[in-house]
């Protein structure tokens, strides 16, 4: 879908992933979070994670993203939560962000490894600008059963974007990483993150007839609706997945 059908499915959102407030806040007692702790978040969105974490960990971060929609809102929230002086929000092209020079304790990709072209360009963009004994925290979606034929188009999913949790793993580690931990979307996340596009765009629609993209927003909401209720919500799983350089 277009950056602007993203923006108008999730304008309720917070968090723009599969992903509870309860599995958020746990990720950062995971990754032992602490005020030293520079953070790098790379497609960051609204900035819900970077503003939680500076709130109730004390990290510093600097969240990228191409929308500047979203980095309005993470303005907005870091602001609310008397957080923004901890934290840069930077509009620009994530995938080109990271750099050698640069020099974080962790950096974060949560489900948009679309900027490295899949995961394992992702990771190796992502190890740029990672400290020697930092963490790499990246969200990807996986194939919980194998699906039928028909769930790849219906779903706009190729059939090699995505593999099963093991075979997860073998990229990961092809990337030279080790999986120390994760946290994967259960049915409820799941269900907070898709339902409530549903609402956000027939809201958008109703109050917005004759928007030049209405036929188009229309037809991909349904779509995905349809596409989530019969493959989605059996086949695709999601995790964040915890990962430390090979020693």
């Amino acid at each position: 879908m277009s950056l602007r059908f993203h923006e108008i499915a999730e304008s309720s959102h917070r968090i723009l992933n599969p992903f509870t407030e309860d599995q958020l806040m746990m990720l950062g007692k995971i990754c032992r979070l602490h005020p030293d702790i520079k953070i790098l978040d790379l497609a960051c969105g609204k900035g819900e994670m970077l503003c939680r974490w500076v709130q109730e960990h004390g990290i510093s971060g600097v969240g990228v993203d191409i929308s500047t929609v979203f980095l309005e809102e993470a303005q907005k929230r870091a602001s609310e939560l008397g957080v923004n002086k901890k934290l840069n929000f930077v509009h620009g092209d994530a995938g080109t962000y990271p750099q050698a020079t640069h020099d974080f304790d962790v950096v974060s990709c949560i489900g948009a490894t679309w900027i490295g072209n899949g995961l394992i360009g992702t990771l190796e963009l992502m190890k740029q600008s990672l400290k020697p004994d930092g963490l790499l925290l990246v969200g990807e979606p996986f194939w919980i059963d194998t699906p039928p034929e028909n769930a790849y188009e219906a779903m706009n999913i190729g059939k090699d974007d995505y593999v099963s949790l093991d075979s997860t793993l073998d990229r990961i580690e092809s990337a030279g990483m080790q999986l120390v931990e994760m946290v994967t979307a259960n049915q409820y996340g799941w269900e907070r993150y898709e339902a409530p596009q549903w609402m956000a765009v027939d809201d958008f629609l109703r109050a917005n007839p004759d928007d030049h993209d209405a036929a188009l927003l229309s037809r991909w909401i349904s779509d995905s609706r349809r596409a989530y209720l019969k493959y989605g919500r059996r086949y695709f799983g999601w995790g964040v997945f915890v990962l430390r350089p090979v020693y």
